[in-house]
């Protein structure tokens, strides 16, 4: 994309802000404190903090580009909750180190993930369901499972991405955790394929550089599996519960005022001016 066009682009996301007070306040706000951070980082020579910030502000802009771009609308609740979950993720997580400093940050972001990846397969499903050029016509179930999936694929793209960037770039995106059990077929000391089973671990010693370096965690330090199959589990979680929410939209005719606030929402064409400024009325499932 040429820079003029993002310019453009940028620019008419945050027009499009402008007519939604309550999202403009929270993205301002939030703005405000991602750029103090990124100052202070800057000061502090650390650059890749400086980046993540930058790449935060951008992210923040995401929703309304999307809005314009495929002609649909998003919940101010919706939309508030993706840029707190941005700024929970790059700013609190990873330059304020909450993943380390609160044990469950992670996973309540990675369930919160679910949610909102679901929401977009909902909302891309609805898109194509809608669509003239389409000869579809999708029960609500089917949307639900679509919706499922889709959140679920991500979530699996996410893991192999953090898994790659461990790999190869060390940086252990995938938390290890201690544990004081293991089993495992390569214990076995006559090579038969049979699982040795131990117990009650207190420490373990690594041997790197000719050096023994005992870890002293208390316990044997499991390498990022289990972090990758809770992350997997709790984004399950999310997606279960919002393709509930979105089976019952759909069957119910988009009636309920608490799905409303998550339910993204495709605008026909008469809703749409020429000049891109949104005109009232939404089209309902």
């Amino acid at each position: 994309m040429k820079p003029g066009k993002l310019h453009h682009m940028l620019q008419k996301a945050h027009e499009e802000l402008r007519r939604k007070p309550v999202v403009s306040a929270v993205y301002l706000l939030l703005r405000v404190v991602v750029i103090v951070i990124m100052v202070a980082q800057f000061f502090n020579k650390n650059f890749e903090n400086v980046f993540l910030c930058l790449l935060t502000l951008v992210l923040f802009l995401l929703p309304t580009v999307f809005e314009r771009q495929l002609k649909i609308d998003f919940p101010d609740t919706l939309e508030i909750i993706i840029m707190l979950f941005i700024f929970a993720a790059e700013i609190l997580g990873e330059i304020q180190s909450y993943y380390t400093l609160f044990p469950y940050w992670d996973t309540m972001l990675h369930t919160l993930n679910g949610f909102l990846c679901a929401a977009i397969g909902f909302c891309l499903v609805d898109m194509f369901n809608r669509n003239e050029r389409f000869s579809l016509s999708l029960s609500p179930v089917f949307m639900a499972i679509v919706a499922f999936c889709f959140s679920m694929t991500i979530g699996v793209l996410w893991e192999f991405f953090e898994c790659g960037m461990d790999q190869f770039f060390l940086m252990d995106m995938q938390k290890d955790m201690v544990v004081h059990r293991i089993s495992s077929v390569m214990l076995d000391p006559q090579g038969r394929n049979r699982t040795v089973v131990l117990k009650n671990i207190t420490d373990v010693v690594v041997i790197a550089d000719g050096q023994e370096i005992p870890l002293g965690l208390g316990g044997y330090l499991d390498v990022g599996i289990l972090d990758t199959m809770k992350d997997l589990f709790v984004n399950f979680i999310g997606a279960v519960v919002f393709s509930v929410i979105g089976f019952f939209y759909v069957k119910n005719r988009g009636r309920g005022r608490f799905a409303r606030r998550f339910i993204p929402q495709v605008l026909s064409d008469r809703t749409v001016s020429r000049n891109g400024k949104k005109r009232k009325g939404r089209e309902e499932p």
